[in-house]
């Protein structure tokens, strides 16, 4: 079995090969076209072939029975009030959980770690509420920052794009504005990345593709913090090229030189891995029957649709078969049977 520091040197590996071959290819001619035009175009049709094929993969999956995940009560006798949103019994009771699920994360904030604690040997339930925080911080962080790259492939950029950046630098702090969400999205994949070492059982579970997609992301993350305030690109010429690959005139000599071919790279890698992992959960979270289902078992009677017919002999036709023995033995007859 390979350790967990095994696995996160063999992730730290991959990430920095692909840092390396960015930087060693960076500075030619041929490996500057392959940087800025053959590895985003190929990253994009990995990431819509790859969803494509595992979403339909995923939709073929035969459902026949409502499998939902609960937690309140059900549906049943009009006196019992049931849980409408915890345990659904209509199709808008599920979406309603299921948009609380997608936005608000409403499972992972009622989750709870139980451990055994003091001499005794106690059992005790913590909350978990900072998995949760960091959790929605991430997403979030990476959902502003993905909707402020729209004006590298929009002109002009729409409103709430804008909007959005002031916004998110609203405190000022230097020039450019430092980004808030830039350093939120760093902090929560750090979080997230040390819960994995100081947590046994994460880290007895954790993968090396786990590690992998953190370093991945906090490498594009860091790369695009540095352009920003470090090493600092022509933006105009970045968003020159972004529109020439958007509209398949693709120039690899818009792209500006050193870092941000380094931030491209990383970020190819990143969308070509996404169909491949458990990022994919991203498109997959509305195919989950344990989530998009309603509770309807009490009713509805769900039919195995891939069960072969079956010969079934019913009573009242065992009952007319058998009649004389079962008058003969005494035993009473269900009505169908005595005028059968």
């Amino acid at each position: 079995m390979i350790s967990w520091s095994m696995r996160i040197a063999g992730a730290l590996a991959i990430v920095s090969v692909v840092l390396a071959a960015a930087l060693a290819i960076a500075p030619f001619g041929a490996g500057r076209w392959l940087l800025a035009v053959a590895v985003p175009y190929a990253a994009a049709m990995l990431l819509v072939t790859g969803l494509v094929v595992r979403v339909a993969r995923w939709a073929r999956v035969p459902v026949p029975f409502r499998i939902p995940v609960t937690c309140g009560q059900q549906r049943g006798l009009p006196w019992i009030a049931p849980a409408r949103i915890e345990n659904p019994s209509t199709w808008f009771g599920a979406a309603v959980r299921m948009a609380s699920e997608v936005f608000l994360f409403r499972s992972l904030f009622r989750n709870t770690n139980t451990r055994v604690a003091g001499e005794p040997g106690r059992l005790v339930t913590l909350d978990r509420k900072m998995l949760w925080l960091s959790a929605l911080a991430f997403h979030y962080a990476l959902l502003v920052v993905a909707l402020r790259h729209l004006r590298f492939v929009i002109e002009p950029a729409p409103g709430f794009v804008s909007a959005l950046a002031v916004v998110d630098g609203f405190f000022q702090a230097g020039t450019p504005p430092v980004y808030l969400t830039d350093f939120a999205l760093l902090g929560a994949l750090g979080w997230l990345f040390g819960r994995r070492l100081a947590d046994p059982l994460a880290r007895f579970c954790s993968l090396l593709a786990d590690y992998f997609a953190l370093l991945l992301v906090g490498g594009v993350a860091a790369s695009g913090i540095l352009m920003r305030h470090v090493w600092r690109v022509d933006v105009a010429a970045a968003k020159t090229w972004a529109m020439s690959l958007l509209t398949f005139r693709p120039d690899a000599a818009a792209a500006p030189d050193g870092l941000f071919l380094v931030h491209v790279c990383l970020a190819s890698a990143l969308v070509a891995w996404l169909p491949f992992g458990k990022l994919a959960h991203a498109a997959g979270i509305l195919l989950s029957p344990t989530r998009v289902l309603p509770n309807d078992t009490r009713r509805r009677r769900h039919v195995n649709p891939w069960n072969p017919p079956v010969a079934v002999h019913t009573y009242a036709e065992w009952e007319r078969e058998f009649q004389d023995r079962l008058v003969s033995a005494g035993l009473p007859l269900d009505r169908d049977g005595e005028h059968g």
